[in-house]
């Protein structure tokens, strides 16, 4: 017993769970989920493309089975699914997804359309030229190796990008409690970009923006909001409205067709979506001049015709499909990466301030490597252009030696010991060779072809090479100023391999003079059952629903389609929805909560009504602290979807509100009736309420006891025999009348 209790660890578990949550959640942020802001990769996308690298497959060597190339990543690299990982791969050569794709697929890839990948034992791949860009200096140990997750390999920490892969190509990716998208965006914009930074590091944005206006999809479209890109660039956040392109063409018996080019990037690789989009809107008849739906689209580029029916309003049609159909959305653009193992908001500048920045170190460390293998060359070939001076002299001492050893300590140190020389003039010449081990090495490993006289003038014009190099190499090290010329030129080079045509337009569109939609005006029945569960069923559904069904809605309104239901609270306001925002179910669907349609949240409803009926209509309003007025329904009449409808004192609310026709209170004498939560009782006419302002507090309807409120107030007809009150049906001949204002007498009911 005493051994187990050593063993039990205390823990407190709240914060066990905070620490495992936490390490979990920026697991999630730094090895999965967010891209390094150097190299614009994930850590899977990064392994792929150096497991693929180290298989070798260049954009020159045959492709390899994509099945291969997952196996080789999870295996050394990613200790994750198989299938996340071919995911990652798939995207990589989507052409409609990235700027430069970055793998070159051999197979079924899947498309545009949203068809899905074959499996990747049937596909292949290799490396394109943009990944290139990214590995070719690898060897040149410009970036840190570690090791990977069994320490079995050894692995990059980023890639030694040379293009800025981050806004050229983009992301997108969802960690614990944060997530990133980045637009793409044009290469040769952003390689401008990068240029202009080096050229003035304290370039603004604005200025940054005359060479990168703004992203450019690889699916082109129209980006409508082009004003509002400059506070995304410098915020790292906000929306950008993209549109599909579209050409109007002459169709068939009159007709006209609105054929879509391009679509948006955010259905890139979904466009059936659209399709099926436009052919339900078809269908259901929300689009009554659609005659037809097509899609053409092949090889040659997207193609889909929405055929308009003869002398319709293509104008008011097209406002209509850009705001009910993806040919118009909203990409979310959030700058999220990873510098230095932690998650930032990076604006424009800072991400080319970063980019600029691993540039300077990469070739720093490029030419250091240079210089070191310059000068380890220099070294040889000098070795051997001294070394032919006295060939005959080393030809001697290898004849004498007994060993490669023995002859390598005479190069190098100048040892004759046991070396049988011809002459004493050649053992005293051997005495005084100095070369260095690299440079015996290089002698001892010479073949004799290289004392051909034209093999011995190629040794003099390398080292002649050599040393210009070595002083290029140094001049640019020593010159901050002489590097970043060396990293213009490279990206120039890199534009001219990767430029291509801005394929997305800018413009500015005002979308709130968009589609204007003909409502056909016919009655529906609002349904709202005990728990504030809200629907609409047209008249057909209604009638034919049975009396059992009707019994569970509290609350069951007739009113137009293109009216507004008005909800009143005890706390003093008036809340409005319009009937289309009110879901369209069958009389047995659940509908949603009111408290989804309106603001009210926990607010006490006491009244539901239309607003055609609410205006024809007469409200009195009774509070608990015992004031009353009646307000004509005209009074709330407003756009806003929450007003006060009446003014309350502080910790007053609103007992009843009471709606009465125009037809109701000219029909004849109407009673107030008035009960207290201690019991008392009292009646008196409507015409002593006054009628007021929806901003007035009202007139005093009874006096009340202290610590008593009103707690019920009815208006009865003269022929009303009862009212009710807590479900229960009470006399009207048993409130006596009295003037309002006076005391109540104990309630004889």
């Amino acid at each position: 017993m005493s051994k187990n209790t050593e063993n039990i660890i205390q823990l407190d578990f709240s914060e066990e769970m905070r620490n495992s949550y936490r390490d979990y959640a920026m697991s999630v942020i730094i090895a999965r989920a967010l891209p390094d802001v150097r190299d614009g990769l994930k850590p899977v996308q990064r392994r792929i493309l150096y497991a693929m690298s180290e298989l070798g497959l260049d954009p020159k060597k045959p492709h390899r089975k994509s099945a291969r190339i997952v196996g080789d990543t999870m295996g050394k690299y990613h200790p994750h699914g198989d299938s996340s990982i071919y995911e990652a791969l798939v995207r990589m050569t989507e052409d409609y997804s990235l700027s430069i794709p970055l793998v070159d697929g051999h197979g079924n890839f899947g498309s545009i359309d949203g068809d899905g990948a074959a499996a990747m034992r049937y596909t292949e791949a290799r490396l394109s030229l943009g990944a290139m860009t990214m590995l070719d200096h690898l060897e040149k140990g410009l970036v840190e190796f570690i090791p990977n997750f069994d320490d079995s390999e050894k692995e990059p920490t980023v890639l030694p990008a040379m293009i800025p892969n981050l806004l050229i190509n983009g992301t997108t990716g969802i960690a614990v409690g944060m997530a990133t998208n980045i637009p793409p965006h044009n290469p040769g914009e952003v390689i401008d970009g990068a240029i202009a930074y080096l050229d003035n590091p304290d370039i603004s944005i604005e200025k940054l923006m005359k060479y990168i206006p703004a992203p450019d999809f690889p699916t082109g479209g129209s980006i409508i909001n082009q004003s509002d890109i400059r506070q995304i660039y410098e915020s790292g956040e906000g929306k950008i409205r993209i549109r599909s392109k579209i050409e109007i063409e002459n169709g068939e018996n009159g007709r006209k067709n609105i054929v879509i080019t391009e679509i948006p990037y955010t259905i890139a690789g979904n466009k059936t979506k659209l399709v099926e989009s436009l052919v339900s809107m078809m269908k259901d008849k929300v689009f009554d001049e659609i005659f037809d739906v097509r899609d053409e689209s092949s090889k040659e580029g997207i193609r889909i015709v929405v055929e308009v029916k003869k002398d319709r309003d293509i104008d008011n049609l097209l406002n209509g499909l850009y705001k009910k159909t993806p040919m118009e959305d909203t990409y979310g653009v959030n700058l999220l990466a990873v510098k230095e193992q932690q998650p930032i908001v990076f604006n424009l500048k800072s991400i080319l301030e970063e980019f600029i920045r691993f540039q300077e170190e990469l070739y720093t460390k490029e030419f250091r490597h240079l210089l070191e293998k310059a000068e380890n060359r220099l070294e040889i070939v000098d070795g051997l252009i001294r070394a032919t001076d006295v060939i005959d002299l080393i030809i001697e001492i290898l004849r004498g030696s007994s060993s490669i050893k023995q002859a390598k300590a005479c190069l190098t140190n100048g040892d004759i010991t046991d070396i049988k020389f011809k002459t004493k003039q050649s053992e005293k010449e051997a005495s005084t060779l100095n070369f260095t081990d690299r440079q015996a090495d290089a002698i001892l490993a010479m073949p004799l072809s290289k004392l051909i006289g034209l093999e011995i003038l190629k040794l003099h014009e390398e080292n002649d090479s050599l040393l210009s190099s070595i002083a290029e190499y140094k001049m640019i090290l020593g010159d901050v100023n002489e590097l970043n010329k060396v990293i213009k030129n490279r990206l120039k080079e890199y534009k001219k391999t990767f430029n291509i045509p801005r394929r997305t337009q800018l413009d500015n569109v005002d979308v709130s003079t968009g589609y204007v939609e003909e409502i056909k005006i016919e009655d529906i029945y609002v349904l709202i059952d005990r728990f504030g569960y809200t629907k609409s069923v047209d008249t057909s559904s209604f009638s034919r629903a049975s009396e059992e069904n009707l019994k569970e809605f509290a609350h069951i309104i007739l009113m137009k389609n293109n009216d507004k239901l008005c909800l009143f609270t005890a706390e003093g306001n008036m809340y409005q929805v319009k009937a289309g925002a009110i879901p369209k179910c069958k009389i047995k669907d659940k509908g949603v909560l009111i408290q989804t349609l309106c603001k009210v949240d926990k607010e006490n409803i006491l009244m539901y009504t239309s607003f055609e009926q609410l205006f024809e209509s007469q409200l009195v309003f009774s509070t608990k602290s015992g004031y009353i007025k009646q307000v004509s329904g005209v009074e709330f009449e407003t756009n806003r979807s929450v007003i006060a409808a009446t003014k309350l004192d502080d910790g007053d609310q609103i007992v009843n509100v009471i709606k009465l026709s125009a037809g109701e209170i000219l029909s004849g004498d109407r009673k107030v009736i008035l009960l207290t939560e201690k019991g008392l009782s009292l009646g008196y006419s409507l015409d002593e309420v006054t009628e007021m302002k929806k901003t007035g507090r009202g007139v005093k309807s009874i006096d009340l006891e202290k610590n008593d409120t009103v707690a019920f107030t009815a208006v009865v007809k003269p022929t009303d025999e009862t009212f009710v009150f807590n479900g229960k049906e009470l006399s009207v001949k048993k409130v006596r009348n009295r003037k309002r204002g006076q005391k109540g007498q104990k309630a004889q009911l």
